[in-house]
Order: structure tokens, then sequence, then C-alpha cells
């Protein structure tokens, strides 16, 4: 069932309520299939960044499979990820591995249009690096931030999102586009997109599926806002925002008909 979201949000903020993950990752598949023919018909090329974790496992196998593989012109493609773990890109724990095995190994897609973290490197010079590229790549001028057509993200159960976990310092920084953010709660550190590039998108996705996540969502979409909390309260594009939820995710939600 489609949804506005609660009277007070952004009204470009859409929250998407899907019978189950399966349902919520076929709109997620479907949605890189749209927009990536709008970018490419309207610039010639689609600006993308993946996300990690297990949630979008299912919706990349859907991706790579026919028929929705065979709709998208991968030749035009620029794919870059919104964080990364700590790890080379050979580690179980990488989110370039996952793409790579779920999604880009499966694709005829050029090399040199894949943009992953150096997360083996030393964070905050993988994550300097990381906005070089990214400024390179889109060539803007100084001063400029880049414009993703597509950032998609998710949402853990204690309502970060990229890797913006409550109260690290990389919630705070409106000056860079890529950071490294040591995580306390991890005793670890990650390499993330700022709120300064993911805002600046034409559309942010999340896609949320799960029970775990459905108390911290109820407060990100419909509590007092607390972002250092709930860092996901901080995603708001100059774009559109969209929310990709399964029924267990979505289950403490009141304003959802």
């Amino acid at each position: 069932m489609n949804a506005s979201a609660a009277s007070g949000a952004p009204t470009h903020r859409v929250v998407r309520v899907f019978p189950d993950a399966r349902a919520t990752a076929q709109a997620a598949a479907e949605l890189f299939v749209a927009r990536a023919a709008d970018a490419q018909a309207r610039r010639g090329v689609f600006h993308v960044a993946l996300s990690g974790g297990s949630t979008p496992r299912l919706f990349h196998a859907m991706l790579a499979a026919s028929p929705l593989r065979d709709q998208v012109d991968w030749s035009r493609i620029q794919v870059f990820w919104g964080d990364e773990r700590c790890v080379p890109p050979d580690h179980p724990d990488s989110n370039y591995l996952m793409a790579r095995e779920t999604l880009l190994d499966a694709v005829p897609i050029p090399p040199e249009r894949i943009h992953r973290m150096r997360g083996e490197e030393d964070p905050a010079s993988a994550a300097s690096a990381y906005e070089d590229e990214l400024r390179a790549v889109f060539a803007t001028a100084p001063g400029e931030t880049p414009r993703f057509d597509l950032i998609y993200t998710g949402m853990g159960p204690d309502g970060h999102t990229l890797s913006l976990f409550p109260h690290t310092a990389a919630l705070s920084v409106t000056d860079r586009l890529v950071v490294a953010n040591y995580v306390p709660q991890l005793n670890a550190s990650r390499i993330t997109f700022t709120t300064t590039l993911a805002n600046h998108a034409a559309l942010v996705a999340f896609v949320v599926t799960g029970a775990d996540k459905a108390p911290a969502l109820a407060q990100v979409l419909e509590g007092p806002r607390d972002p250092r909390r709930y860092p996901s309260q901080l995603i708001a594009p100059a774009g559109e925002l969209l929310f990709l939820l399964d029924q267990l995710a979505a289950a403490q939600l009141t304003h959802i008909a």
C-alpha cells in the first residue's frame, strides 16, 4: 500500500509499505531501473550509491536477473557506495564484496565505473580520496556538491543510516562529503557519506525490512526530532525522500492508511 508520510512531514517524503521483504525488494529493484532510464535519457549517465548490510541482497539479486537486468543500460552507470566497513574488499563484512557478489558480477558494467571505498586503507585517507574521486567523476566545481540521482540506504535497529551512528562525530560534519567516523558502540571506524552529500541527492531511498527495525522507524518517522539519537532523521534531501518498508518494519507506524 502507498501513503504519504504523516501530517507535518516534508511534502517530498513518501512512505510505501509492502506485504513482505520480497515485495519491498522488488520495489527497490524496479526503482533502480526507472531512475536509471530517466537519468540516462536526460543526461546520459546514472549516478547511484548502493548501501551495505543484509537488506539489499534480495533486491540486488532481482536486479541482476532477467527481466530487470535487461532493462538497464549498464554501460552508462556510475556506481558508488554510501558507506563502508574498514576491511579489505574480499572480507565477508565488505559492502563492496556483497554488492559485487549479488549484483555487479552478474551485469555488464565496465569496471572503471565501479567506485569502491578503500576500507583496507587508513580511514581518514580513504575518505579524503573518495571525496576526490567523487568530485572527479561528477566534474564538480570547487565548492559544488555532487548530486546523485539515487542514493540507497538502510536503517539499523538503533536508527543509524549510512555509517552515521547515534552520538558520533560525523553527525555534525557539514564541510565534507565523505568522512571517517569512529563508532564507539562498535569499537571500529567506518567510512561514510555526510549529510551534506546525502541531502543534495535527487532521491534518497530507505529500504527497511524486519521487525527489529519497527521501534526505531516509528521514532524516526513519527517521534520527536532527536537526530543525535536517531540519525536517520537527518536525511532530508533537496529532492525526494522515499521509504520502502515491509509490514514488519512498519508495524508501529500509526499514520499509514
